[in-house]
């Protein structure tokens, strides 16, 4: 994923390309400053999916843009909603 802080609004905007590869686009209003940016990915991504915010944690790349999470919960139901959010079914 990759992430925009400190913006306007907060939400997850599709797909993108990086460096890395295709990722998805997310953006958050706090600021990448001692965590806030990495919390506010985890309830966002949370929010999105319809999963609780426990279930979402920055994996990787906490101190990064681009970033892995892990999230917790049945793997194909979370693959299905993926697809469906994305429009790569």
């Amino acid at each position: 994923m990759r992430v925009t802080p400190k913006s306007t609004r907060e939400g997850v905007d599709g797909l993108m390309a990086t460096p890395q590869g295709t990722a998805l686009a997310v953006r958050v209003r706090a600021v990448a400053d001692k965590g806030e940016a990495n919390r506010a990915v985890e309830a966002v991504v949370a929010e999105w999916l319809g999963v609780p915010k426990s279930a979402v944690e920055v994996g990787a790349g906490g101190k990064s843009r681009v970033k892995t999470l892990i999230i917790a919960g049945d793997q194909a139901a979370l693959e299905a909603r993926l697809a469906t959010r994305t429009g790569l079914r």
